[in-house]
């Protein structure tokens, strides 16, 4: 599995042979640079870190500021380990974006959805809410309802859908086609939507 880190740009549109629009997310994947090699007799696995975004140094620690001048490079912000890379690298090589993804590929994107804090069970579980407005019912449009019995079993069980966080998950979406690439810039269109708000973090996997 090899990949690189990225950052959600924005959504926008492409015209595909047939002038149909195809929504579609820009994603600006790397320069990352290699930051660890992971190797079977040292660590037991293969695999390499990768390192994506500046960090300023007075908000690093000192062990990970060691990390980073180990690699010959500045302190990154997000560190992502990928296993099963096509190509061995070594350490303080920088990726593109040309340099792992072409147009015509399918890749899977990482991120975390957008945090909703805490709702309720209409918009959080799309509920219709309680009844109508009248006879009464003047003030439960958008509550539970019954959640439960009464003196028997004396209690909620788990798993009920109720009120509570919602959002602010890993997600993964599957199978999202490249558009097009754009190595000047170090950009990536991929169709459809992927998960997280503008300039989140995303781990974009081959």
């Amino acid at each position: 599995m090899s990949g690189l880190i990225g950052k959600k740009i924005g959504m926008t549109s492409l015209y595909n042979a047939d002038g149909q629009a195809l929504a579609c997310t820009v994603i600006q994947a790397g320069p990352c640079v290699v930051t660890q090699v992971r190797s079977e007799e040292k660590d037991g696995y293969k695999a390499i870190q990768l390192g994506f975004g500046e960090k300023r140094e007075k908000n690093s620690t000192q062990p990970l500021i060691g990390h980073f001048k180990k690699a010959g490079t500045t302190p990154k912000h997000k560190l992502v380990e990928f296993k099963e890379f096509e190509v061995e690298h070594e350490l303080g090589t920088s990726l593109s974006v040309q340099d792992v993804f072409e147009e015509g590929e399918f890749v899977d994107v990482v991120g975390s959805a957008k945090g909703r804090g805490f709702q309720g069970v209409v918009k959080r579980h799309g509920f219709a809410g309680v009844g109508g407005q009248t006879h009464g019912q003047h003030n439960r449009a958008r509550h539970p309802g019954s959640i439960g019995a009464c003196s028997f079993p004396s209690r909620v069980f788990k798993g009920i859908r109720m009120g509570g966080r919602m959002g602010n998950n890993r997600v993964k979406i599957q199978n999202l086609r490249i558009l097009k690439v754009i190595p000047e810039q170090n950009l990536i269109v991929v169709s459809g939507s992927v998960p997280g708000s503008k300039n989140s973090f995303l781990i974009i996997e081959k």
